[in-house]
């Protein structure tokens, strides 16, 4: 029975919120009895990995995902099913990544481009590599008129934590600040995962793109350009090549079901669908999307009918700077005081723990009401903090009232935008609990 108390959590706050507390009725228990069953939530999950794979947004495969939203929606039975369109403002898109060590041994070093950082020229590179320990104004300082147009490698703690890893996010301009005002060529950023594993670390946002080429270098790697050069001049040849360019449009997929007496209310339930493609982005985000529509097939099968209206949202966009869904809260702003409840989950199948309530303390009392309906659930650890860095953060720029699932990460963040982050690394159980 434990393994199903997240999937219980779950359901039981989304009846609450769109039954409304005088529901008196079994629709939540009904739901999370269900859930004890076997769902397609997984073989949902496998299809949109094996085959689809990793889709970042304005490629032909988050194309593909999206047709395969409105596939799965239908499917479930859902008769009001669209895509909205919307804008982002900048494309990036990798299409290949080489580097080696040409003096003082020759060897290949294995890179993935930053997203967000421009390319190398069309035949690539080759500089005079320096060690520029973290890469802080003054570690730069320190090599003086070396660093100019040369390529700088900079060194990294290992990410054990969500709070290393938004410290990873936070220092961003402040590296490609000090980078810039070097007059480096380009940078090799150390991975903060061992065993040699790559992923995408977004080095710009905002619509811009960083001032100078920049690739993630694997962690055994870095350390071992890092002993050369303290030995002597290391030289790197470096070849990045990216697809860039301006704005362009994408879709988010929008599914609902209508609501009774409270049907101008609505609820909004949502994971975003694009992902990185080094992997097939099954922890960030396929498996809560399959979730998504795992709820809404639920609410069709057993024939529910919620009073307040509950629209099932998979935003495109996300890693580009939540796109998708700040294009849903511009398209919808003249509904947005209809809003009563966004929910999301975004940290992959960790089992919940409780809820980030976005500074909205008032809505700790009503959820810790409706879960002690949860048997065995105990005290759940919510946090009155805000989250900036996925889909609820419009919403909560609106006023919506909005939760975030806070999720037990350590399955979670090794592979987060990696290569490893693929259909095997999902915990099944937990999926289906959450």
């Amino acid at each position: 029975m434990q393994k199903h108390l997240s999937l219980f959590i779950l359901f039981f706050l989304v009846s609450f919120l769109v039954f409304g507390q005088s529901a008196g009725d079994d629709s939540a228990s009904r739901l999370a009895g269900r859930a004890i069953g076997n769902t397609p939530l997984m073989s949902d999950l496998q299809e949109l990995c094996d085959s689809i794979g990793g889709r970042i947004t304005g490629t032909p495969a988050c194309d593909r995902a999206i047709e395969w939203g409105v596939k799965k929606f239908k499917q479930a039975g859902l008769q009001s099913v669209d895509t909205e369109s919307y804008t982002v403002p900048l494309l990036w898109i990798p299409n290949s990544a080489e580097a080696s060590v040409t003096s003082p041994e020759k060897f290949s070093i294995r890179i993935a481009a930053a997203p967000f950082s421009p390319s190398t020229p069309s035949g690539g590179l080759e500089a005079k590599l320096v060690d520029a320990g973290e890469g802080t104004p003054e570690d730069y300082k320190k090599l003086a008129e070396s660093a100019r147009g040369a390529i700088a490698l900079i060194q990294t703690k290992e990410m054990k934590t969500l709070g290393d890893l938004f410290a990873e996010y936070m220092r961003n301009n402040a590296l490609m600040d000090a980078a810039q005002r070097a007059g480096v060529s380009a940078v090799l950023l150390q991975s903060t995962r061992p065993r040699g594993l790559l992923y995408r670390h977004p080095i710009a946002f905002g619509g811009s793109y960083s001032p100078m080429p920049v690739a993630v270098i694997s962690r055994e790697h870095a350390a071992h350009l890092a002993r050369l050069a303290a030995q002597g001049e290391v030289r790197v040849k470096l070849s990045l090549q990216n697809k860039t360019g301006g704005a362009y449009e994408s879709k988010n997929v929008i599914a609902e079901i209508r609501g009774t007496d409270k049907a101008n209310e609505i609820v909004v339930l949502g994971a975003h669908l694009d992902s990185w493609e080094l992997g097939t982005g099954a922890q960030d985000n396929g498996v809560n999307c399959a979730l998504v529509i795992d709820v809404a097939r639920a609410f069709q099968q057993l024939g529910l009918h919620p009073r307040r209206t509950i629209r099932f949202a998979l935003f495109t966009g996300e890693e580009e700077g939540m796109r998708g869904s700040a294009g849903y809260v511009h398209r919808h702003a003249a509904e947005m005081d209809n809003h009563v409840a966004m929910v999301t989950f975004d940290i992959g199948s960790g089992k919940t723990t409780g809820f980030y309530l976005n500074g909205r303390e008032e809505l700790r009392k009503p959820i810790n009401d409706i879960l002690t309906a949860v048997a065995g659930l105990g005290t759940m650890d919510h946090s009155n903090e805000g989250v900036d860095g996925t889909d609820n953060y419009d919403f909560l720029l609106s006023g919506i009232p909005n939760l975030v699932a806070n999720q037990d990460a350590a399955p979670y963040l090794p592979d987060y935008h990696a290569e490893s982050d693929v259909y095997e690394m999902v915990d099944a159980r937990e999926a289906r609990a959450n």
